[in-house]
C-alpha cells in the first residue's frame, strides 16, 4: 500500500487527531511518490532503529557523549526498555503524549525513540525552559507522563501534577527499564499518525505547536540526502538542542537514516563544538552562522580539516561569513532555510551548486514562490514573501494562527526573499525585521552584513528604534574584535563603511558598542528583541 492510500489510525487516544486544523485550513501537501514512496503503515522509530539492526548495523557506533559511545544495538535495547516502561508501568496507549526534557545525549534519543515505538506522541521541550513556559506547553499538549533527565525536574515539578520518570544515575526510569527484557514490538502506526509535537514561540509568548507525522521524519532525511550524501562512515556533530527540529533532524534522524554516528557536545558554545570536531574527526556539522564565524576566530583553533560538510541554518548566512569560513577552514557552508512548522530545511544547495549569499533552490519535492501580501506572484528580482509547499505542511495543534501561516494552500514562512532568473532564492529579512525609516524599507540583515565586512567587527545586530523625525532609525549593536577600540571615531568609520557598501540611506544612525556577546536564542539565532531590552523597548 502506498502513500496515497489512507490507512486507519492506530491512535486509541485521538487528542492530537481531533485538534488538527480543519481540512480547508491545511496547506497543499504535494507528496511526489517518485521521490518519497513509503508504506501506508510505518513507525518512524522502527524504520530508523529496527531496520538498522536488520541491516547488520547492530554493532556500529550510533551516538556518543564524552567517552561513552552507544552502538545501534545499545540504543535499540534502551529504547525498547523505555517503551515497555511506558506501556506496562504507566499505561501509555497509542496517541498519548509524552513530554521529553533533557540535554542532547544518547538517553534523550533513546527516550524519544521509545516514545515513538510505543505509538505515543513525543513532546520535545528546550532544556532552558522555566516553569511558566513549560506550563504553556503542558496546557496545550496534556501529556500522560513526562520523561526528564535528572537535575532538570525542578521546573517541571512546579507545573505538572502528572507522573515524571527520571533518567540518570539511580533514576526511577533507569530502575524500571532495567527489569524489562529489551524486546518490544513497535506499535503498528499509520504513516500519517502524529509522532511529534514541536513548539515554536509566538510573538505573544504563547507557543504554537506543530504536528508532524511518522512519515514526515523520513521525508526530511530523504529530501536532504542530495546535500549530505551521508554514509555509514560519517561522523555527525551539531550545536542545536534536540528539541529544536533543526537539531533533531541533523543530529538524530539524518545520521540514523544513513547508518552513521553522532557525537553530542557536552558543553555549550563554539569552542567546545570545535574541540569535539577535532577530537572525533567529525565529517558533518549542523550549526548556526554565528557559531561557524566564532569557530574561525578561536585562538588557538583546533584542527577542523576533517569536516566535509557544514550545514548552516537557524538564521541567515551572510556572504561575508560564508567567505570567512571558506577562507579560514576550507569549508563551503551549505546554507538552508527551514521551519518548525515544516519540520526541517526545504531550500538549500549541494556543494557544486552553491552561490555564496543565496540560500539555494527548493529541495526535491518542494516548490517555492515569491508572492505579495495578496498572494499574487512577484516578478523575479523583486522582494516578496516566501511561500512554500511540498511533502510536509504546517498543521498547528488547535490554534487559530493556522490561517496566518497558511493561505491558499501555501505555507508562508514570514521571510522576505528575492528569486533570481536562475531560480535561486536570496534572503532579504524576516518580514518583521524590516525597518521603515523616512519611508524607506531597510532590511536589518543587510546592514548587519555590511558591518560584518569591517575588520574591527566581530558581531553585529541591527534593529529599528523610534525617532521623532524619521519614525524609526537604524540602530546597530556592535561587538568589536578589540573592545578597547570602541570610540566615537570608530563609530563614524563604521557608518562610512556601511554607506560605501550599500545604499547610504541604510547606514546605522545610532551605534552601540557591546562588551559582551550579542544575545542569542537557545538555538543560536541572533535575538534582536534582546538588543532592544537595554533601551527599554
Amino acid at each position: 500500500m502506498r502513500t496515497g492510500t489512507a490507512a486507519a489510525t492506530a491512535h486509541v487516544d485521538r487528542f492530537v487527531l481531533d485538534r488538527l486544523p480543519p481540512a480547508e485550513h491545511w496547506p497543499q501537501i504535494r507528496l511526489d511518490e517518485s521521490l518519497y514512496c513509503y508504506p501506508s503503515r510505518l513507525n518512524a522509530a522502527s524504520i530508523l532503529l529496527d531496520r538498522a539492526i536488520e541491516r547488520g548495523w547492530d554493532q556500529r557506533p550510533c551516538m556518543g557523549l564524552g567517552d561513552d559511545m552507544w552502538t545501534y544495538a545499545d540504543v535499540a535495547d534502551c529504547a525498547n526498555r523505555i517503551a515497555a516502561v511506558l506501556v506496562e508501568d504507566y499505561g501509555v496507549v497509542a496517541g498519548n503524549r509524552v513530554l521529553l526534557r533533557g540535554a542532547n545525549a544518547p538517553w534523550m534519543v533513546a527516550a524519544w525513540l521509545g516514545v515513538l515505538k510505543a505509538g505515543a506522541v513525543a513532546v520535545t521541550t528546550m532544556p532552558l525552559l522555566r516553569a511558566a513556559e513549560l506550563a504553556k506547553v503542558l496546557s496545550k499538549c496534556e501529556p500522560a507522563v513526562s520523561l526528564c533527565e535528572a537535575g532538570m525536574e525542578a521546573e517541571l515539578q512546579k507545573v505538572t501534577g502528572g507522573p515524571i520518570a527520571i533518567w540518570g544515575p539511580d533514576g526511577d526510569l533507569n530502575v524500571a527499564a532495567a527489569v524489562k527484557s529489551g524486546e518490544f514490538t513497535a506499535v503498528d502506526t499509520a504513516a500519517t499518525d502524529p509522532a511529534l509535537l514541536a513548539s515554536t514561540s509566538g510573538t505573544t509568548g504563547d507557543p504554537k505547536v506543530a504536528v508532524h507525522f511518522h512519515r514526515d521524519l523520513l521525508v526530511i532525511a530523504d529530501a536532504f540526502e542530495p546535500i549530505l550524501r551521508a554514509g555509514p562512515d560519517d561522523v555527525f556533530v551539531g550545536s542545536p538542542p534536540l528539541a529544536f527540529t533543526f537539531g533533531l533532524g541533523g543530529e538524530v534522524v539524518f545520521p540514523m537514516r544513513a547508518g552513521a554516528c553522532t557525537w553530542f557536545c557536552d558543553e555549550p558554545g563554539p569552542a567546545a563544538l570545535a574541540e569535539l570536531i577535532a577530537r572525533r574527526q567529525a565529517t558533518v556539522c549542523f550549526s548556526s552562522p554565528t557559531a561557524y564565524r566564532a569557530m574561525t576566530m578561536l585562538d588557538p583553533r583546533p584542527d577542523l580539516s576533517s569536516l566535509r560538510c557544514g550545514v548552516s541554518a537557524g538564521e541567515w548566512l551572510p556572504r561575508s561569513t560564508f567567505e570567512l569560513v571558506e577562507h579560514e577552514l576550507g569549508l563551503r557552508l551549505n546554507d538552508g532555510i527551514g521551519a518548525t512548522e515544516l519540520l526541517h530545511i526545504f531550500i538549500s544547495a549541494p556543494d557544486a551548486e552553491i552561490r555564496p549569499g543565496s540560500t539555494g533552490k527548493p529541495l526535491p519535492g518542494w516548490e517555492a514562490a515569491i508572492l505579495d501580501a495578496d498572494g499574487a506572484p512577484v516578478p523575479d528580482g523583486r522582494p516578496g514573501l516566501l511561500a512554500v509547499r511540498g511533502p510536509i505542511g504546517c498543521r498547528y495543534l488547535d490554534d487559530e494562527r493556522q490561517t496566518v501561516y497558511v493561505h491558499n494552500g501555501w505555507n508562508f514562512t514570514g521571510d522576505v526573499y528575492v528569486r533570481d532568473a536562475d531560480g535561486y532564492f536570496w534572503y532579504q529579512a524576516r518580514a518583521d525585521d524590516m525597518i521603515i525609516s523616512s519611508g524607506y524599507n531597510i532590511a536589518a540583515p543587510e546592514v548587519e552584513e555590511a558591518l560584518l565586512t569591517h575588520a574591527a567587527v566581530a558581531e553585529a545586530g541591527v534593529i529599528g528604534t523610534p525617532d521623532a523625525e524619521r519614525g524609526m532609525v537604524v540602530h546597530a549593536f556592535v561587538r568589536l574584535t578589540d573592545p578597547s577600540s570602541a570610540t566615537d571615531a570608530l563609530a563614524c568609520e563604521l557608518q562610512d563603511h556601511v554607506k560605501a557598501s550599500i545604499a547610504p540611506y541604510k547606514y546605522p544612525r545610532r551605534i552601540t558598542f557591546c562588551a559582551e556577546p550579542l544575545p542569542t536564542t537557545p538555538t543560536g539565532k541572533l535575538q534582536r528583541r534582546g538588543l532592544a531590552a537595554p533601551l527599554g523597548e
